[in-house]
């Protein structure tokens, strides 16, 4: 279970404020796969990031039972100077997971051939996102938190990347940001809506789908602050 408690976070902009998340109180249960939409800046990344501990928020408490991966797909916490396999081993220690079952899920599963061995700096934007996912899918975890990754690569690696992770899913939770409302109406049960600094939940994904939908056809809300 993942609490949200009076979870406020603030941007300034050139000295404006920008309110992403406004007091939200929210729950996201255990064991289930949870569609979190918005607009585009709505703040769906850095909700993400404080639920990860990657970012703190302004005020609030984020409490949680059980593990939590990182955003799947964010390398923004790769040593660029390290390769590929020195920075999953790196994860593997961190994680306390057998670093060389984790670094050959990874050399298999994110088909990077030599570049795996090569440093992360070098690697495109695809290529750190499919390391990033790769060794998210590699480590167990009660919930796995996921930022458009299943968009990377060619059809037959994003059919590869989706069976892993509902494969994982028979087990575990997750929170997911996608702009492809098939893939969240396939691997989704339930949803929340992030517009104007507040989180609406919804039981049933086609529900918050249907809200979503309508904020997207409706004016931008007035920023906050």
């Amino acid at each position: 279970m993942i609490e949200l408690r009076d979870l406020t976070k603030i941007y300034h902009v050139n000295g404006v404020p920008t309110v992403v998340a406004d007091h939200i109180n929210a729950c996201f249960p255990t064991g289930l796969s949870v569609a979190l939409l918005g607009r585009n800046g709505a703040g769906k990344s850095s909700l993400l990031r404080m639920i990860a501990g990657t970012m703190a928020p302004s005020s609030g408490q984020i409490l949680s039972r059980g593990t939590i991966s990182w955003p799947v797909g964010f390398a923004g916490s790769f040593h660029g100077d390290l390769t590929g396999m020195q920075n999953v081993r790196f994860i593997a220690r961190i994680y306390g997971v057998d670093s060389d079952a984790l670094v050959e899920f990874v050399e298999d599963f994110a088909e990077l051939g030599q570049h795996f061995r090569l440093p992360f700096r070098t690697y495109s934007a695809g290529m750190r996102s499919r390391l990033a996912f790769g060794a998210s899918m590699g480590i167990r975890f009660d919930t796995y938190l996921v930022d458009e990754v299943t968009s990377v690569g060619d059809a037959a690696f994003r059919v590869k990347s989706e069976a892993v992770f509902m494969e994982r899913m028979r087990q575990s939770g997750a929170i997911v940001v996608s702009h492809s409302m098939p893939l969240l109406r396939r691997i989704c049960q339930a949803g929340a809506v992030l517009e104007g600094g507040q989180l609406t939940w919804h039981d049933d994904i086609e529900d918050a789908i249907t809200h979503h939908e309508a904020n997207m056809r409706a004016p931008l809300p007035k920023k906050a602050g």
